[in-house]
């Protein structure tokens, strides 16, 4: 079944600029800038008041429609990106090998990379480098606890994804070997 026409609204926050042209995204706020190509999905935008983006669809199936939401989503949390931004924090989880985490910044990259050692005591050094545009921290509060903060929330959660992954415990009965890096708690960097 076709649906003849779906359309979705957001409304813009003050102090916040959206500029779409050809399906690319550019949203700007007090935080920076974020840029997202959405060349990929058939929608249509248009501005029916002055802080209002409709996301609109014609002749679409039930992905498509369904797809429209996704676009909508994505754009909002560009928004939430550059007025509030994103921050993960994960906890290290140890038995009896205490996991040692050593951060460091590439010097003409500017990307900061992960070093995880003495995982279930192995001799291996695991290396994690963060996407460009998120910053890690060891937490002063909180004992065995990084920080990853950023912009753009795809960036930031990929970033805390490669680091999990890469802490994966093969072989073992993982029910019994919970070691690992998770994440704890998801939220804002500027909070309310």
């Amino acid at each position: 079944m076709k649906y003849i026409h779906s359309e979705q609204t957001l409304d813009i926050p003050e102090g916040v600029k959206v500029a779409i042209k050809s399906r690319v995204v550019t949203v700007e706020g007090p935080r920076g800038k974020l840029v997202k190509d959405l060349g990929h999905i058939a929608v249509n935008f248009t501005q029916p008041k002055k802080n209002t983006i409709a996301i609109e669809l014609h002749h679409g199936n039930r992905k498509n429609v369904a797809a429209l939401r996704t676009v909508r989503t994505i754009i909002n949390n560009l928004i939430i990106g550059v007025t509030k931004g994103f921050k993960y924090k994960m906890r290290y989880v140890y038995a009896h090998f205490p996991i040692n985490v050593n951060l460091d910044k590439n010097k003409e990259t500017g990307v900061w990379e992960v070093e995880i050692r003495n995982f279930v005591g192995e001799k291996i050094v695991r290396r994690v480098v963060l996407q460009s545009g998120v910053d890690v921290e060891v937490s002063k509060s909180q004992k065995d606890e990084l920080i990853l903060s950023g912009n753009s929330i795809e960036a930031v959660s990929q970033s805390a994804a490669d680091i999990q992954q890469i802490c994966r415990v093969r072989n073992k009965d993982i029910r019994k070997f919970l070691d690992g890096l998770y994440v704890s708690e998801k939220g804002n960097v500027v909070e309310e």
